[in-house]
C-alpha cells in the first residue's frame, strides 16, 4: 500500500468522522459507555497499533519516494498524538463522572439510612405518652372495677401533675370532673355522707 493512498484513507476517515463533540454528559450514558467499555481501549489500542505500523512502515522503507516527506510523517504523527490526548481526555472525563456517581449513590444510601434512624424526641414523646396512658387506664381500673375513689382521684392528679400538656391530662380532668359530679348528685341523694373535695 502506498504511501500517498494511506494519506487518502486517513483524510477520508477523517471527514467521515467530523470534529469531535463534546456534549452534556449524563451518568445513564456513561453507564451504559462502561458496559462497553472493552472497545474503547480495543480501539484505542487498535489506533495506536495502525499508527504504529504505519509510522513504521513509512520510516523503513527504502529511501523516500515520491511525494513523501518529513513533513508529512510529522503530521502524522502529530494526528496520532492529538488522537492519544483525546482518547486521555475522554477516559478522565469518564473516571471523573464514574467517581461522582459513585459518591452520589453512596451519599444517598447514607441519607436513607439516616433517614431509617428514629428520632430520639419522637422516642421520648412516645414513652411519655404510654406512660400518661398506663396511669389514666390504672386510675380508671380504681375507680370503675375496684371502687377505689380516694386512690383513683390520686391518680388522675398525678397524671395532671406529672403530664400537663398531654393529651392524658386532659382525660383525667374529664374523669376527675365525672367524679366530682358523681359525688356531688350521690350526697344529695344521700344526706349525711362527708363529700369527697378536689
Amino acid at each position: 500500500m502506498s504511501e500517498e493512498r494511506i494519506k487518502t484513507l486517513l483524510q477520508n476517515a477523517d471527514a467521515a468522522a467530523g470534529e469531535p463533540t463534546f456534549g452534556p454528559v449524563r451518568a445513564s450514558d456513561i453507564r451504559q459507555w462502561t458496559r462497553h467499555r472493552r472497545a474503547v481501549p480495543l480501539a484505542a489500542a487498535a489506533a495506536v497499533a495502525v499508527a504504529a505500523s504505519l509510522w513504521f512502515v513509512c520510516t523503513r522503507l527504502p529511501g523516500p519516494r515520491s511525494g513523501s516527506s518529513p513533513q508529512r510523517m510529522i503530521s502524522l504523527e502529530e494526528r496520532v498524538e492529538q488522537l492519544q490526548a483525546q482518547t486521555d481526555a475522554a477516559l478522565r472525563l469518564v473516571r471523573e463522572v464514574l467517581e461522582k456517581d459513585r459518591q452520589a449513590r453512596l451519599t444517598a444510601a447514607r441519607e436513607a439510612d439516616l433517614a431509617r434512624i428514629r428520632d430520639p424526641m419522637v422516642e421520648v414523646e412516645r414513652q411519655v405518652d404510654k406512660t400518661a396512658f398506663i396511669l389514666v387506664y390504672q386510675a380508671d381500673k380504681l375507680y370503675k372495677e375496684l371502687n377505689q375513689t380516694d386512690s383513683a382521684v390520686a391518680a388522675y392528679k398525678e397524671v395532671i401533675q406529672l403530664f400537663p400538656k398531654n393529651r392524658w391530662a386532659d382525660v383525667a380532668r374529664e374523669r376527675l370532673a365525672e367524679i366530682e359530679k358523681h359525688d356531688k348528685s350521690s350526697q344529695i341523694n344521700r344526706p349525711g355522707e362527708s363529700q369527697w373535695r378536689t
